[in-house]
Protein backbone atom coordinates (compact mmCIF):
# COMPACT_ATOMS: atom_id res chain seq x y z
CA UNK A 1 0.00 0.00 0.00
CA UNK A 2 1.24 3.55 -1.09
CA UNK A 3 0.47 5.88 1.52
CA UNK A 4 1.22 9.80 1.07
CA UNK A 5 1.86 11.66 4.33
CA UNK A 6 0.75 15.49 4.04
CA UNK A 7 3.18 17.51 6.55
CA UNK A 8 1.32 20.18 6.84
CA UNK A 9 3.44 22.68 8.54
CA UNK A 10 3.19 25.99 6.64
CA UNK A 11 -0.65 24.90 5.17
CA UNK A 12 -1.43 23.68 1.94
CA UNK A 13 -2.95 25.28 -1.19
CA UNK A 14 -3.38 23.64 -4.69
CA UNK A 15 -0.16 24.89 -6.01
CA UNK A 16 1.87 23.86 -3.11
CA UNK A 17 0.13 20.24 -3.26
CA UNK A 18 1.20 19.76 -7.23
CA UNK A 19 4.83 20.98 -6.66
CA UNK A 20 4.72 18.43 -3.83
CA UNK A 21 4.24 15.89 -5.95
CA UNK A 22 6.23 16.50 -8.63
CA UNK A 23 9.05 17.24 -6.18
CA UNK A 24 7.90 13.44 -5.41
CA UNK A 25 9.03 11.87 -8.22
CA UNK A 26 5.30 12.61 -10.11
CA UNK A 27 6.16 12.83 -14.01
CA UNK A 28 6.08 16.33 -15.58
CA UNK A 29 5.04 15.87 -18.95
CA UNK A 30 2.99 13.01 -18.21
CA UNK A 31 1.18 15.44 -16.07
CA UNK A 32 0.82 17.83 -18.75
CA UNK A 33 -0.32 14.98 -21.20
CA UNK A 34 -3.14 14.32 -19.16
CA UNK A 35 -4.02 18.11 -17.92
CA UNK A 36 -4.05 18.65 -22.35
CA UNK A 37 -7.15 16.14 -21.78
CA UNK A 38 -9.02 19.14 -20.59
CA UNK A 39 -9.30 21.24 -23.18
CA UNK A 40 -8.80 23.75 -20.91
CA UNK A 41 -7.95 27.92 -22.14
CA UNK A 42 -5.08 28.98 -23.13
CA UNK A 43 -2.84 29.13 -20.24
CA UNK A 44 1.05 28.85 -18.92
CA UNK A 45 2.84 26.29 -16.70
CA UNK A 46 5.99 26.96 -15.19
CA UNK A 47 7.72 24.86 -12.64
CA UNK A 48 11.45 25.62 -11.40
CA UNK A 49 13.03 25.15 -7.89
CA UNK A 50 13.15 27.76 -5.36
CA UNK A 51 14.83 28.21 -2.36
CA UNK A 52 12.36 28.46 0.86
CA UNK A 53 14.93 29.12 3.59
CA UNK A 54 17.60 26.65 3.53
CA UNK A 55 15.18 24.00 1.52
CA UNK A 56 14.80 23.75 -1.78
CA UNK A 57 11.44 23.13 -3.19
CA UNK A 58 9.12 23.02 -6.11
CA UNK A 59 7.07 25.97 -7.42
CA UNK A 60 3.95 25.83 -9.80
CA UNK A 61 2.71 28.70 -11.52
CA UNK A 62 -0.05 28.52 -13.33
CA UNK A 63 -1.02 31.97 -15.57
CA UNK A 64 -4.07 33.08 -17.59
CA UNK A 65 -5.45 36.16 -18.83
CA UNK A 66 -8.74 35.21 -16.84
CA UNK A 67 -7.58 33.69 -14.29
CA UNK A 68 -10.79 34.69 -12.16
CA UNK A 69 -13.16 33.35 -14.75
CA UNK A 70 -16.92 32.33 -13.41
CA UNK A 71 -17.91 28.85 -13.67
CA UNK A 72 -20.69 27.19 -11.90
CA UNK A 73 -20.39 23.74 -10.72
CA UNK A 74 -22.19 22.91 -13.52
CA UNK A 75 -19.88 23.88 -15.80
CA UNK A 76 -17.17 22.17 -14.07
CA UNK A 77 -18.77 18.85 -14.22
CA UNK A 78 -19.38 19.29 -17.99
CA UNK A 79 -15.57 19.93 -19.03
CA UNK A 80 -14.25 16.97 -16.61
CA UNK A 81 -16.90 14.65 -18.26
CA UNK A 82 -15.97 15.51 -21.59
CA UNK A 83 -12.14 15.18 -21.35
CA UNK A 84 -10.61 11.38 -22.04
CA UNK A 85 -9.23 11.36 -18.82
CA UNK A 86 -9.87 8.15 -17.25
CA UNK A 87 -12.91 7.31 -15.07
CA UNK A 88 -10.86 7.31 -11.73
CA UNK A 89 -9.21 10.63 -11.97
CA UNK A 90 -12.73 12.18 -13.33
CA UNK A 91 -14.45 10.96 -10.25
CA UNK A 92 -11.79 12.13 -8.15
CA UNK A 93 -11.61 15.47 -9.54
CA UNK A 94 -15.64 15.63 -9.32
CA UNK A 95 -15.46 14.39 -5.60
CA UNK A 96 -13.18 17.63 -4.51
CA UNK A 97 -15.50 19.84 -6.86
CA UNK A 98 -18.50 18.38 -5.18
CA UNK A 99 -17.17 18.77 -1.44
CA UNK A 100 -15.99 22.53 -2.43
CA UNK A 101 -19.70 23.04 -3.79
CA UNK A 102 -21.08 21.88 -0.82
CA UNK A 103 -18.83 24.13 1.41
CA UNK A 104 -19.95 27.00 -0.38
CA UNK A 105 -23.48 26.32 -0.57
CA UNK A 106 -23.63 26.03 3.52
CA UNK A 107 -22.06 28.75 3.71
CA UNK A 108 -24.12 31.06 1.38
CA UNK A 109 -27.69 29.20 1.93
CA UNK A 110 -28.37 28.22 -1.73
CA UNK A 111 -28.59 24.77 -3.35
CA UNK A 112 -24.94 23.00 -4.48
CA UNK A 113 -26.22 23.19 -8.06
CA UNK A 114 -26.35 27.04 -7.90
CA UNK A 115 -23.47 27.63 -7.01
CA UNK A 116 -20.45 29.97 -9.30
CA UNK A 117 -17.21 28.93 -8.06
CA UNK A 118 -15.05 32.33 -8.34
CA UNK A 119 -11.50 31.64 -7.34
CA UNK A 120 -11.82 28.31 -7.54
CA UNK A 121 -13.34 28.58 -10.90
CA UNK A 122 -10.26 29.86 -12.17
CA UNK A 123 -8.03 27.96 -14.57
CA UNK A 124 -5.31 27.75 -12.58
CA UNK A 125 -7.28 25.93 -9.71
CA UNK A 126 -8.73 23.56 -12.37
CA UNK A 127 -5.38 22.93 -13.14
CA UNK A 128 -4.30 22.61 -9.51
CA UNK A 129 -7.30 20.24 -8.50
CA UNK A 130 -7.45 18.30 -11.88
CA UNK A 131 -3.61 17.63 -11.70
CA UNK A 132 -3.81 16.34 -8.23
CA UNK A 133 -5.94 14.10 -9.14
CA UNK A 134 -3.35 12.99 -12.46
CA UNK A 135 -0.41 12.95 -9.77
CA UNK A 136 -2.47 10.62 -7.21
CA UNK A 137 -3.41 8.15 -9.86
CA UNK A 138 0.23 8.41 -11.83
CA UNK A 139 1.83 7.41 -8.79
CA UNK A 140 -0.39 5.07 -7.53
CA UNK A 141 -1.41 6.59 -4.25
CA UNK A 142 -3.44 4.53 -2.29
CA UNK A 143 -4.07 6.46 1.05
CA UNK A 144 -3.26 10.25 2.15
CA UNK A 145 -2.70 11.05 5.57
CA UNK A 146 -2.54 14.56 6.64
CA UNK A 147 -1.30 16.25 9.52
CA UNK A 148 -3.42 18.77 11.38
CA UNK A 149 -3.58 22.58 9.57
CA UNK A 150 -2.38 25.73 10.89
CA UNK A 151 -5.10 28.31 10.93
CA UNK A 152 -3.92 31.86 10.45
CA UNK A 153 -6.04 34.98 11.46
CA UNK A 154 -6.50 38.14 10.52
CA UNK A 155 -8.69 39.42 6.30
CA UNK A 156 -7.90 37.92 3.01
CA UNK A 157 -9.94 40.00 0.23
CA UNK A 158 -11.50 37.63 -2.32
CA UNK A 159 -14.39 37.90 -4.81
CA UNK A 160 -17.06 37.95 -1.98
CA UNK A 161 -15.14 40.72 -0.48
CA UNK A 162 -12.99 41.03 2.72
CA UNK A 163 -13.42 37.71 4.80
CA UNK A 164 -11.84 37.06 8.17
CA UNK A 165 -9.43 34.30 8.78
CA UNK A 166 -9.45 31.39 8.19
CA UNK A 167 -12.41 31.80 5.53
CA UNK A 168 -15.75 30.68 6.53
CA UNK A 169 -15.53 27.95 3.21
CA UNK A 170 -12.24 26.93 5.30
CA UNK A 171 -13.62 26.24 7.95
CA UNK A 172 -16.61 24.58 7.11
CA UNK A 173 -14.08 22.19 4.67
CA UNK A 174 -12.05 21.35 7.70
CA UNK A 175 -14.56 20.16 9.89
CA UNK A 176 -13.46 16.85 10.69
CA UNK A 177 -10.03 17.55 9.69
CA UNK A 178 -7.86 18.91 12.87
CA UNK A 179 -6.54 22.42 13.09
CA UNK A 180 -4.60 24.58 15.72
CA UNK A 181 -3.93 28.69 15.17
CA UNK A 182 -1.03 30.29 14.55
CA UNK A 183 0.05 33.58 14.90
CA UNK A 184 0.63 34.48 11.30
CA UNK A 185 -1.86 36.70 9.27
CA UNK A 186 -1.53 35.04 6.10
CA UNK A 187 -4.24 32.34 4.41
CA UNK A 188 -2.02 29.44 5.11
CA UNK A 189 -4.79 26.70 3.91
CA UNK A 190 -6.59 28.10 0.75
CA UNK A 191 -10.28 26.54 -0.23
CA UNK A 192 -8.93 24.36 -2.53
CA UNK A 193 -6.04 22.69 -0.65
CA UNK A 194 -8.55 22.72 2.42
CA UNK A 195 -11.26 20.67 -0.39
CA UNK A 196 -8.24 18.19 -1.27
CA UNK A 197 -7.60 17.16 2.21
CA UNK A 198 -11.42 16.62 2.97
CA UNK A 199 -12.48 14.38 0.48
CA UNK A 200 -8.91 12.40 -0.38
CA UNK A 201 -7.35 12.17 3.26
CA UNK A 202 -7.74 11.38 7.20
CA UNK A 203 -6.24 13.41 9.54
CA UNK A 204 -3.29 11.37 11.40
CA UNK A 205 0.35 11.21 12.17
CA UNK A 206 2.40 9.36 10.30
CA UNK A 207 1.87 5.90 10.37
CA UNK A 208 4.58 3.37 10.32
CA UNK A 209 5.90 2.64 6.94
CA UNK A 210 9.19 2.68 4.84
CA UNK A 211 9.93 5.96 3.03
CA UNK A 212 10.51 5.39 -0.42
CA UNK A 213 10.33 9.37 -1.75
CA UNK A 214 10.18 12.85 -0.40
CA UNK A 215 8.64 15.95 -2.20
CA UNK A 216 8.80 19.84 -1.28
CA UNK A 217 5.99 22.23 -2.83
CA UNK A 218 6.08 25.79 -2.23
CA UNK A 219 3.93 28.40 -1.63
CA UNK A 220 3.40 31.98 -2.42
CA UNK A 221 4.57 33.64 0.82
CA UNK A 222 7.07 34.57 2.11
CA UNK A 223 7.35 33.50 6.35
CA UNK A 224 9.52 33.43 8.94
CA UNK A 225 10.28 29.83 8.28
CA UNK A 226 10.01 27.34 5.01
CA UNK A 227 6.79 28.47 3.73
CA UNK A 228 6.48 24.41 2.10
CA UNK A 229 4.17 21.53 1.86
CA UNK A 230 6.19 18.60 2.60
CA UNK A 231 4.78 15.14 1.36
CA UNK A 232 6.20 12.04 2.36
CA UNK A 233 5.37 8.65 0.64
CA UNK A 234 5.88 5.20 1.76
CA UNK A 235 5.42 1.98 2.08
CA UNK A 236 2.74 1.34 4.42
CA UNK A 237 3.42 -1.70 7.20
CA UNK A 238 -0.11 -2.99 7.02
CA UNK A 239 -1.47 -4.58 10.20
CA UNK A 240 -4.69 -5.12 9.30
CA UNK A 241 -6.44 -2.90 11.09
CA UNK A 242 -6.68 0.57 11.39
CA UNK A 243 -4.62 2.84 13.21
CA UNK A 244 -6.41 5.80 14.28
CA UNK A 245 -9.18 4.84 16.26
CA UNK A 246 -11.94 5.92 18.91
CA UNK A 247 -12.21 5.15 22.55
CA UNK A 248 -15.45 5.17 23.68
CA UNK A 249 -16.98 4.84 26.91
CA UNK A 250 -19.20 5.10 29.75
CA UNK A 251 -19.89 4.46 33.73
CA UNK A 252 -23.27 2.35 34.61
CA UNK A 253 -24.30 2.39 38.32
CA UNK A 254 -27.88 1.11 37.40
CA UNK A 255 -27.52 -1.49 33.98
CA UNK A 256 -27.93 -5.68 34.91
CA UNK A 257 -25.07 -6.62 33.05
CA UNK A 258 -26.36 -9.97 32.27
CA UNK A 259 -27.52 -8.58 28.51
CA UNK A 260 -23.78 -7.89 27.95
CA UNK A 261 -22.87 -10.96 25.83
CA UNK A 262 -25.44 -10.08 23.68
CA UNK A 263 -24.58 -6.08 23.69
CA UNK A 264 -20.97 -7.08 22.91
CA UNK A 265 -22.26 -9.45 20.15
CA UNK A 266 -24.14 -6.79 18.72
CA UNK A 267 -21.24 -3.84 19.06
CA UNK A 268 -18.54 -6.54 17.20
CA UNK A 269 -20.95 -7.08 14.43
CA UNK A 270 -21.05 -3.16 13.94
CA UNK A 271 -17.55 -3.09 13.54
CA UNK A 272 -16.26 -2.90 17.19
CA UNK A 273 -12.12 -3.72 17.44
CA UNK A 274 -12.71 -4.49 21.46
CA UNK A 275 -15.08 -4.02 23.52
CA UNK A 276 -14.76 -4.84 27.49
CA UNK A 277 -17.01 -4.52 30.66
CA UNK A 278 -15.06 -3.12 33.85
CA UNK A 279 -16.70 -3.60 37.79
CA UNK A 280 -15.78 0.12 39.09
CA UNK A 281 -17.50 1.79 42.29
CA UNK A 282 -19.26 4.80 41.65
CA UNK A 283 -20.37 7.85 43.85
CA UNK A 284 -22.11 7.13 47.00
CA UNK A 285 -20.23 3.87 47.35
CA UNK A 286 -22.43 2.29 44.16
CA UNK A 287 -21.09 -1.04 42.44
CA UNK A 288 -20.71 0.07 38.46
CA UNK A 289 -19.27 -0.84 35.66
CA UNK A 290 -17.36 1.23 32.93
CA UNK A 291 -18.07 0.24 29.35
CA UNK A 292 -15.08 0.35 27.13
CA UNK A 293 -15.21 0.24 22.99
CA UNK A 294 -12.63 0.66 20.45
CA UNK A 295 -14.28 1.11 17.37
CA UNK A 296 -12.63 2.54 13.75
CA UNK A 297 -13.45 5.91 12.91
CA UNK A 298 -16.32 4.74 10.00
CA UNK A 299 -17.85 2.94 12.68
CA UNK A 300 -18.00 4.97 15.55
CA UNK A 301 -21.12 6.64 15.31
CA UNK A 302 -23.55 3.50 14.89
CA UNK A 303 -21.51 2.07 17.69
CA UNK A 304 -22.60 4.93 19.97
CA UNK A 305 -25.82 5.14 19.10
CA UNK A 306 -26.42 1.29 19.72
CA UNK A 307 -24.68 1.75 22.75
CA UNK A 308 -27.19 4.59 23.65
CA UNK A 309 -29.82 2.04 22.92
CA UNK A 310 -28.85 -1.05 23.86
CA UNK A 311 -27.88 0.26 27.46
CA UNK A 312 -29.00 3.13 30.43
CA UNK A 313 -26.14 5.31 29.50
CA UNK A 314 -27.23 9.15 28.56
CA UNK A 315 -24.14 10.53 27.89
CA UNK A 316 -20.86 8.65 26.26
CA UNK A 317 -17.48 9.74 26.60
CA UNK A 318 -15.10 9.52 23.26
CA UNK A 319 -11.44 10.87 21.69
CA UNK A 320 -9.33 9.40 19.29
CA UNK A 321 -6.13 7.60 20.08
CA UNK A 322 -3.03 6.20 17.59
CA UNK A 323 -2.21 2.44 18.04
CA UNK A 324 0.42 0.06 16.73
CA UNK A 325 -0.70 -3.69 16.23
CA UNK A 326 1.56 -6.53 14.83
CA UNK A 327 0.56 -7.76 11.01
CA UNK A 328 -1.54 -11.24 11.31
CA UNK A 329 -2.64 -14.12 9.68
CA UNK A 330 -4.28 -17.12 9.96
CA UNK A 331 -2.68 -20.30 9.30
CA UNK A 332 -3.10 -23.90 9.31
CA UNK A 333 -1.51 -26.08 11.61
CA UNK A 334 -1.36 -30.16 11.26
CA UNK A 335 -1.68 -31.88 14.32
CA UNK A 336 -2.67 -35.30 15.75
CA UNK A 337 -6.36 -33.68 16.45
CA UNK A 338 -6.33 -32.76 12.57
CA UNK A 339 -5.85 -29.21 11.37
CA UNK A 340 -6.61 -26.45 12.93
CA UNK A 341 -6.82 -22.95 12.68
CA UNK A 342 -4.44 -20.36 14.26
CA UNK A 343 -2.92 -17.05 14.39
CA UNK A 344 0.29 -16.04 12.87
CA UNK A 345 1.91 -12.92 14.03
CA UNK A 346 5.17 -11.36 13.01
CA UNK A 347 7.13 -9.43 15.72
CA UNK A 348 10.26 -7.62 15.75
CA UNK A 349 12.38 -10.66 16.29
CA UNK A 350 10.18 -13.09 14.01
CA UNK A 351 6.81 -14.81 13.73
CA UNK A 352 5.27 -16.46 16.43
CA UNK A 353 1.86 -18.67 16.66
CA UNK A 354 -1.03 -17.94 18.71
CA UNK A 355 -3.63 -20.60 19.40
CA UNK A 356 -7.03 -19.04 18.72
CA UNK A 357 -10.27 -20.22 21.44
CA UNK A 358 -12.71 -21.37 19.22
CA UNK A 359 -10.87 -23.70 17.13
CA UNK A 360 -9.50 -25.63 19.88
CA UNK A 361 -12.95 -25.16 21.24
CA UNK A 362 -14.17 -27.11 19.10
CA UNK A 363 -11.92 -29.68 18.24
CA UNK A 364 -12.05 -30.51 22.49
CA UNK A 365 -15.31 -30.84 22.18
CA UNK A 366 -15.44 -33.16 19.45
CA UNK A 367 -12.30 -35.26 20.84
CA UNK A 368 -13.74 -35.08 24.68
CA UNK A 369 -10.39 -34.57 25.11
CA UNK A 370 -9.29 -31.20 27.53
CA UNK A 371 -8.89 -27.58 25.52
CA UNK A 372 -5.53 -27.33 27.84
CA UNK A 373 -4.02 -30.53 25.57
CA UNK A 374 -5.47 -28.85 21.74
CA UNK A 375 -3.21 -25.81 22.48
CA UNK A 376 -0.27 -28.04 23.67
CA UNK A 377 -0.69 -30.12 20.77
CA UNK A 378 -0.59 -26.48 18.53
CA UNK A 379 2.30 -24.99 20.37
CA UNK A 380 4.39 -28.30 20.27
CA UNK A 381 3.91 -28.23 16.29
CA UNK A 382 4.92 -24.73 15.78
CA UNK A 383 8.66 -24.61 17.74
Amino acid sequence: MTTAYLDCFSGISGDMLLGALLDAGLDEQQLLNQLQLLQLPEYTWQSNRVDKGSISATKVTITTESSHHHRTHADIRTLIHASALTPAIQDRALAIFQTLAEAEAAIHGVPPADIHFHEVGGVDSIVDIVGTAIGIELLQIDKIIVSPLPMGKGWVNCQHGRLPLPAPAVLKLCQGLEVYGVDETRELVTPTGAAIVKTLSISGVMPPMTITNTGYGAGSHELDYPNILRLVLGEERFSGETQEIEVIQCNLDDWSPEPFPHLCEILLNKGALDVSLIPIHMKKGRPGFRLYVLAPLSAAQEIKETILCETTAIGLRFRREQRLTLPRESVTIVTVFGDIQAKKVETPRGSRIYPEYEPCRQVANRLQIPIMDVYAEILKQTR
